[in-house]
């Protein structure tokens, strides 16, 4: 794993999430949220970091693990037509659209999930939740540019491949 060495608006970001994550857990997301999107106006937030794009998917790439394992902040750099299959969250989570516009689809439950509601996600807009099998959604760029988001997820770094989607449908 490749470690980074943040600039200060980023290192002054994961010490605000790092404070929110210690709400208690009904607030937690918001919290999260509100700490991430004071940072994302600033559109050198992310200058210097190697954050590649992939043709086939959108990509995660560590900013910050805590190192108790409680959460983990991830940059999202989404290409033009890359989606998140249809999911639910295992754990809370909170993120912010820093780059381009993302669209946000949610999902009634059922086999299989029907739409029910579309918000678009410009540079600013913040969302999350805790833990909630029935709160599904699915993140989409499906605009001509590519988009970066940053997420924060209530497990470790290392656990995010079991612990962090339910995928229910694609």
């Amino acid at each position: 794993m490749t470690h980074i060495r943040p600039r200060p608006a980023l290192q002054t970001m994961l010490a605000a999430i790092a404070e929110a994550a210690r709400w208690p857990a009904p607030d937690r997301p918001a919290a999260v949220a509100a700490a991430i999107a004071a940072f994302l106006p600033n559109p050198g937030l992310l200058d210097g970091l190697d954050l590649p794009c992939c043709p086939d998917r959108y990509v995660r790439h560590l900013l910050h693990a805590d190192a108790g394992g409680g959460y983990a902040v991830v940059a999202l750099v989404w290409r033009p037509g890359q989606m998140s299959p249809v999911h639910a969250h295992r754990t809370w989570c909170a993120f912010g659209v820093q780059q381009g516009v993302l669209t946000e689809t949610f999902y009634a439950p059922g086999e299989p999930p029907e739409p029910r509601a579309t918000r678009l996600l410009a540079p600013g807009a913040t969302g999350g939740g805790p833990a909630d099998p029935g709160q599904i959604h699915r993140l989409a760029n499906l605009s001509c540019r590519s988009a970066v988001s940053i997420h924060c997820y209530g497990v470790a770094f290392e656990r995010f491949g079991a612990d962090v989607n339910l995928v229910l449908g694609d």
